[in-house]
């Protein structure tokens, strides 16, 4: 693993540190970064939410997330030495009560130190919240916040949203972050690109024949029912996650690997989406959603079921995307992201043209494309799939293998996490993995468009059996293009 550097010292205000995601992302990774030798000792975090408690009783609910039942002896005292970092301040997130004076007291000291504030928040409140650290004078020189997805649930909302912020931040120090850009192989994918001259020839619509991008759980909408029956999977999913994969897929190649450069390319690109129509929208975009079935050899329920009533959110969405541009004229990017489904996968799939004239005999076997498939969760990886001749005396025969790099097997040490490597690029100050705000409202509008051809008429809502793959439309959609969903490669 590479060398870990020290970050500068620095100041962390987490709001909603009671919350799902503090608890289970936030806190772990910073204990983590702190194990490693990356976060100096006067760096403070300091925690703040509604509930009304002490830090020792912080940092006990911590602890049981960090730590479970099976912490040997050097990781307790490992976490007793990060616990002196940690505060907890109770404040209400409206800016107003004692916790805010009480907030402010715990930030005193050095204004030229390093200032983070993370909002771990509904996004309806991200306005207030920052209207409330400017009221309260909490902002310095070298300050800089921290926005989870989704901004905003339309293009409006979100322009709203930054507005809102941007009064209050300037664009340098605002951090929208989308923790699919934290993963490994995400980043590798700009070094297979830009650092092999092996794949940039004929990464364009000459060499590929199209992209695939699937984004699949198994679990369903659990404990973020209420927020995910507001949203879909077109809203939760495609919108920051698939479209960011995408992004990284088709940009042309920036100047450089500052932040600037890499968002300025990704915009291009949500610039040249073609907008689906309500007519489009009934060959190009699949819904659906999942009724009871098997995971697992375990039986589960249905999504109307697990929200209590009948429903029209989607839990399933496949789209056949074009980016009008030189290098992928002609190319679909197919997209699917769906819950409940037959496994838990993050991947995309670049297939290349077929080989212009086949000089192998038709029994030796099948011709397949060559594939690239990055996997982004679960075991990390990367797979060029290649036909090569099966060994043996027996005549030509043809078997379909991968070259294979295996993040577990190349790399012996455990690596950061998407969101421990995020939150110490927020403290560097790298703009790079985070979204600018014209590629979050630029995003928002081609959503914007798929959601009106819905209301416009192209909105059916197909059902699919929990523990399958999606809707038999989604695979028809691409057997229309005479392709179909590459799921044989494990």
């Amino acid at each position: 693993m590479a060398e870990l550097l020290p970050v500068e010292p620095f100041d962390m205000v987490i709001f909603g540190a009671t919350g799902d995601l503090a608890r289970r992302k936030l806190i772990p990774a910073l204990f983590h970064r702190w194990c490693d030798g990356q976060i100096p000792e006067p760096s403070r975090i300091i925690t703040t939410a509604r509930e009304e408690m002490s830090t020792e009783d912080f940092l006990a609910r911590a602890a049981e997330t960090v730590n479970g039942n099976g912490a040997n002896s050097e990781r307790k005292a490992r976490w007793a030495e990060f616990s002196r970092l940690v505060t907890y301040v109770r404040a209400d997130a409206d800016g107003e009560g004692e916790g805010w004076t009480a907030l402010k007291e715990a930030l005193n000291g050095d204004p030229a130190k390093i200032r983070v504030f993370y909002l771990a928040l509904p996004p309806s409140v991200y306005g207030p919240v920052c209207a409330a650290i400017s009221r309260h004078g909490l902002v310095t020189p070298r300050a800089r916040i921290v926005l989870e997805k989704p901004i905003g649930h339309n293009f409006h909302s979100a322009r709203a949203i930054n507005e809102a912020v941007g009064a209050v931040f300037d664009e340098s120090a605002i951090f929208r972050i989308d923790h699919y850009l934290g993963k490994e192989t995400v980043q590798n994918l700009l070094v297979l690109r830009f650092a092999n001259m092996l794949l940039e020839p004929v990464w364009n619509a000459n060499g590929i024949d199209h992209v695939q991008i699937t984004v699949a759980e198994t679990l369903g909408a659990g404990e973020r029912a209420g927020y995910y029956d507001r949203a879909g999977a077109l809203r939760d999913m495609v919108q920051n996650h698939l479209l960011q994969l995408m992004c990284l897929v088709a940009m042309e190649p920036p100047h450089s690997l500052d932040g600037d450069a890499v968002r300025a390319e990704k915009l291009k690109v949500l610039r040249a989406l073609r907008l689906i129509r309500a007519e489009g929208a009934k060959k190009d975009v699949v819904r659906g959603q999942y009724t009871a079935g098997v995971i697992g050899g375990v039986p589960v329920p249905g999504y109307a079921e697990e929200v209590g009533g009948t429903t029209k959110t989607e839990t399933f969405v496949a789209l056949r995307a074009h980016i009008d541009n030189w290098r992928w004229a002609g190319v679909p990017f197919y997209m699917r992201t769906g819950k409940r489904m037959s496994a838990r996968r993050s991947e995309i799939i670049i297939t290349f043209k077929p080989v212009p004239h086949d000089i192998i005999q038709a029994d030796a076997g099948v011709l397949q494309p060559n594939r690239l498939v990055i996997r982004l969760q679960p075991d990390e990886g990367v797979k060029l799939m290649m036909m090569t001749k099966d060994p043996g005396p027996g005549g030509m025969r043809l078997r379909y293998v991968p070259l294979n790099l295996s993040y577990a097997e190349a790399f012996e040490q455990d690596y950061p996490d998407a969101y421990e490597r995020l939150l110490m690029a927020v403290v560097r100050g790298n703009l790079a993995l985070f979204m600018r705000r014209d590629e979050v409202e630029a995003a928002w509008r081609w959503t914007d468009g798929v959601i009106q051809a819905w209301q416009d008429g192209a909105n059916t809502l197909h059902a699919y059996a929990a523990g399958t793959d999606g809707p038999q439309q989604a695979a028809l959609m691409l057997g229309h293009d005479d392709r179909e969903w590459f799921d044989g490669h494990d």
